[in-house]
């Protein structure tokens, strides 16, 4: 029995019904919404007027007849002006100012015809060096930390170096797995091939949020241009094992790490993290071949609030890169400001009620601001004006209490990330420092 098939009319007419629909479909709406301040820079004194320019493009031509919501905020922060903005050939102007150190945030958002949500940020700085800290060092703060850099020194280093395969010619590097208190030291190290006693400068590179490997790579680089380098991750986990033994502890057993235990300074999670600073180090300063002069932390996020933790817990530390850095400034909302990560404290905080002062103060002893007073090592620090995770706010909070040579590379447009040029300018930094120590 044969199949009937369908007749040359219709088959002609689905053709020509597909033809005409490919011709009359349109191209998805490509908008576009972009902010800006009015000085390149976005460099502002107190009580100057800040003028953002909004703007919307529809496929590269600017928006006709549209409206977007807009608001001005100190960096996230009330008071909060806002308001629907009708744009005139695509682009229209809002204006804030602060009356205090710290930074403005102009969020502006629009709903396409298909109701999705685009949505543009600027920020502008206003006298930001003048910025203070929120709360001042807890009297005990020293004392407390002393107390746990006693507890790690009674832990031997017990040392592990197991070789594994450099992928950076005439370089060699191990996994290197040292004990510390709770978790151990867990890192790739990595060196020149032949290198000599006291020819190498140390860098110790930290990790961002989450959980993952240390880096073969990232030691490895580093390690070519004649340093002792480690990297670290930032939980003590073993190295080099599959990206889903990764994924399920963050998870689970390490889900939510960054607020646990915030009840008490004894019990906070950053605690083990901290100490692991310091033993690795240990570990470093101890090798033959370091010049006994320089010693580099170097880190984003996470991990440049370590790098500003490092520095301050540790004298050995001669320069610190801390880009865009988290746990800065954890009670900012006290003094009306915003918080940095991973926010202990949720800022702006919800209802009438204050924040609990056993929280508040625990965490006062895991800020980074903190740290930045007792240092006197170099530094170089990255900012985004946009940032939202680690706000500039809280950034500059604890870059004003660095007493040592320092200097600041700012991205105006940029938000939570290392840009290309804060990444050179950290490097840049680095190897500025080296050379500074090598001519002593």
């Amino acid at each position: 029995m044969t199949t009937p098939r369908p007749s040359l009319h219709l088959a002609a007419l689905l053709l020509t019904l597909t033809s005409l629909a490919a011709q009359t479909a349109k191209p998805p709406a490509n908008y576009v919404l972009s902010a800006r301040p009015d000085r390149p820079a976005a460099l502002y004194q107190q009580g100057e007027t800040v003028t953002f320019t909004i703007s919307l493009a529809l496929d590269q031509q600017p928006a006709k007849n549209t409206e977007v919501q807009w608001s001005i905020t100190k960096d996230g922060m009330p008071p909060v002006t806002n308001g629907l903005l009708k744009l005139e050939n695509g682009t229209a102007t809002v204006a804030g100012k602060l009356e205090e150190p710290g930074f403005l945030l102009c969020r502006a958002t629009f709903t396409t015809p298909d109701k999705k949500t685009v949505t543009a940020l600027a920020g502008a700085a206003v006298d930001p060096t003048l910025i203070n800290p929120s709360l001042p060092v807890p009297e005990d703060f020293d004392a407390f930390w002393t107390a746990q850099k006693k507890t790690l020194a009674a832990i031997p280093i017990n040392a592990r170096l197991t070789p594994v395969k450099s992928p950076i010619a005439e370089t060699e590097a191990f996994d290197l797995q040292a004990d510390s208190v709770g978790a151990p030291v867990s890192g790739y190290f990595a060196k020149p091939a032949g290198a000599k006693p006291k020819s190498l400068h140390i860098i110790l590179l930290v990790h961002g949020a989450g959980v993952r490997s240390s880096s073969l790579g990232g030691a490895a680089n580093w390690a070519k241009s004649g340093f002792l380098a480690m990297d670290i991750n930032a939980h003590g986990l073993p190295n080099g094992k599959p990206d889903a033994f990764y994924t399920a502890l963050m998870n689970g057993d390490l889900k939510d790490y960054r607020t646990r235990g915030r009840e008490s300074r004894d019990t906070i999670y950053f605690r083990g993290m901290f100490l692991r600073l310091v033993r690795a180090l240990d570990f470093l300063t101890a090798q033959h071949e370091w010049d006994g002069k320089v010693v580099v932390v170097y880190g984003a996020s996470q991990g440049g609030a370590q790098a500003i933790v490092a520095a301050g817990l540790d004298p050995r530390v001669t320069f610190f890169a801390a880009g865009v850095p988290a746990m800065c400034d954890h009670t900012g909302i006290i003094a009306g400001r915003i918080n940095g990560w991973p926010k202990f404290l949720p800022s702006p905080y919800p209802g009438p009620d204050k924040p609990d002062r056993k929280i508040v103060e625990a965490i006062r002893y895991y800020d980074a601001m903190n740290f930045a007073t007792r240092t006197q090592a170099g530094a170089v620090f990255t900012v985004g004006f946009i940032d939202t995770t680690c706000p500039p706010t809280s950034v500059y909070a604890a870059y004003n209490n660095v007493t040592g040579k320092k200097s600041f590379h700012h991205d105006p447009d940029a938000g939570h990330t290392s840009t290309p040029k804060a990444s050179a300018a950290m490097q840049q930094a680095v190897r500025a420092h080296v050379a500074e120590l090598k001519g002593r």
